[in-house]
């Protein structure tokens, strides 16, 4: 299956997208109070780093789906 190129290139978007949401999202939530607790994380915490890790592997994916999206539509 090739992508179109339109699609490829949306796809490149989303995965750029993610790349710059995340990590935005991570840092706020990183200086937010309900963060840690006496030093430690909280659980309010841990699922936010996990929920960031795993749509950062979910981006990356589609980013790379795009990739080759448009790297297939190069190739002669």
């Amino acid at each position: 299956m090739v992508l179109s190129r339109r699609s490829a290139a949306y796809l490149l978007l989303v995965g750029a997208f993610q790349w710059v949401l995340w990590p935005t999202f991570l840092h706020n939530i990183w200086q937010d109070d309900r963060s840690f607790s006496g030093g430690s994380p909280t659980s309010f915490l841990i699922v936010h780093v996990v929920l960031t890790g795993f749509s950062l592997v979910l981006g990356t994916g589609v980013l790379l789906i795009g990739l080759r999206g448009v790297r297939a539509r190069r190739a002669p």
